[in-house]
């Protein structure tokens, strides 16, 4: 056991710091309740912090504020990694993500094919949503997300400025991607997202 232990302290301090740890990241190195109980005993030495449920992290400390947290847009990333599950940003999330709002939802809405569920981490929550295959179909970094800020926004209520930024944004998204992705959409949203295709063209 302490030699499983030693082994995921080695390879965790040749990690930068703020990294976040999966026990399945140390699956070559023993049995998943060997891996736990390593995990659970480098965490009461404080060479790693827990914050959720099967996610750690290396500490990184500022001189300023103390301890470092993962951001929950991090944590969120990370537990999709660790479920194999696929996700879409939506409601404010999106937004936000796109530049198209400054302001940081307290809550982060991910719509997934995974277990519906609400992770905390710190002040903040990710929240799973279940929803149809459809939904996450898109393939675009870009793309997808300007499908679900769109719908955020709503039809009609999206401003010439937002309409123009969201356009910019589009026009660096790959190609056939984009064209794959612009399928998926409402047809109000279609309309918006052709026009990048067509300013592109000219």
């Amino acid at each position: 056991m302490a030699s499983i232990e030693d082994k995921i302290l080695k390879q965790i301090e040749a990690l930068p710091k703020g990294e976040l740890l999966l026990p399945a990241d140390f699956s070559e190195l023993g049995s998943s309740e060997a891996v736990r109980l390593s995990l659970f005993r480098l965490e009461k030495e404080g060479v790693i912090s827990r914050v959720a449920q099967g996610i750690y992290v290396r500490p990184k400390e500022s001189s300023l504020i103390g301890k470092l947290v993962p951001t929950a847009e991090e944590v969120a990333e990370a537990i999709a990694k660790r479920d194999r599950i696929r996700t879409v940003p939506t409601g404010s999330y999106a937004l936000n993500a796109l530049g198209l709002s400054t302001q940081v939802p307290m809550n982060i809405v991910l719509l997934t094919d995974g277990s519906p569920r609400e992770i905390k981490v710190g002040k903040r929550k990710i929240k799973f949503k279940k929803t149809t295959p459809k939904n996450l179909l898109a393939k675009g970094k870009i793309s997808r997300l300007v499908i679900q800020a769109l719908k955020e926004i709503g039809n009609g209520k999206v401003s010439e400025e937002e309409e123009k930024k969201i356009i910019d944004l589009l026009k660096k998204e790959d190609e056939k991607d984009f064209k794959h992705d612009i399928a998926l959409a409402p047809v109000w949203i279609q309309k918006i997202m052709k026009k990048a295709l067509n300013d592109g063209k000219n």
